[in-house]
């Protein structure tokens, strides 16, 4: 059986070497390669393939809503998130969105392969180590309107822009703020959206 792939990597040099790589695979067939995450869903309903591969960081829509469309509109296509962000949050968040597999990039190359192969079978495939790292994690303690706010704060937006964007008064987003760096750890609102970022939480 051949089973038929979607890549989607907004790097062009990594797309082509890990679409070159995959199609060395007897059983393998990359039937499409995309390099933005809102091209994902309309190539697997044209292509139909068993299997996507998807980055988490793509313009567009980012890996983790793309898979959570996939599974909605193409339920049959498998999802393996392919990152280079082995994160606990990442993990969890790929799994709500109905990702199956989950695969680091520094993986040796035969470890995607097989990981692949298991998924197309129907198993659940995730890195072992980051597995390990998500149950000893736990859950991220951010709130929905937390992680938007923080999202919000990333580029240095002050305040009122901040509440201007979600359509929140100046005190609820300072509130919200306040309440993000506690759960964090942090100082300030930056430093709570490195540490966010860094656990997957964003």
């Amino acid at each position: 059986m051949t089973i038929r792939l979607l890549l989607a990597e907004d790097q062009e040099m990594i797309r082509t070497a890990l679409a070159a790589l995959l199609d060395l695979e007897d059983d393998f067939t990359v039937v499409a390669a995309v390099g933005r995450g809102d091209e994902v869903v309309p190539a697997a309903l044209r292509h139909r393939p068993d299997v996507a591969l998807l980055d988490i960081e793509m313009p567009g829509m980012d890996g983790l809503a793309a898979a959570a469309v996939l599974a909605e509109q193409a339920p049959d296509c498998r999802v393996v998130i392919l990152t280079t962000f082995g994160r606990a949050g990442y993990l969890r968040r790929a799994m709500a969105a109905g990702a199956v597999g989950f695969v680091v990039k520094d993986a040796p190359a035969e470890a995607l392969a097989d990981a692949v192969r298991r998924v197309a079978r129907g198993e659940r495939v995730v890195d072992p180590a980051l597995a390990a790292t998500t149950l000893a994690a736990g859950d991220s303690p951010l709130t929905a309107r937390e992680r938007d706010v923080l999202d919000a704060a990333r580029a240095g937006a002050t305040v009122a822009e901040i509440a201007g964007r979600l359509f929140l008064s100046a005190g609820t987003v300072r509130n919200y703020l306040s309440a993000a760096i506690a759960k964090t750890g942090t100082r300030n609102r930056m430093e709570a959206v490195r540490v966010a970022d860094e656990r997957g939480w964003l």
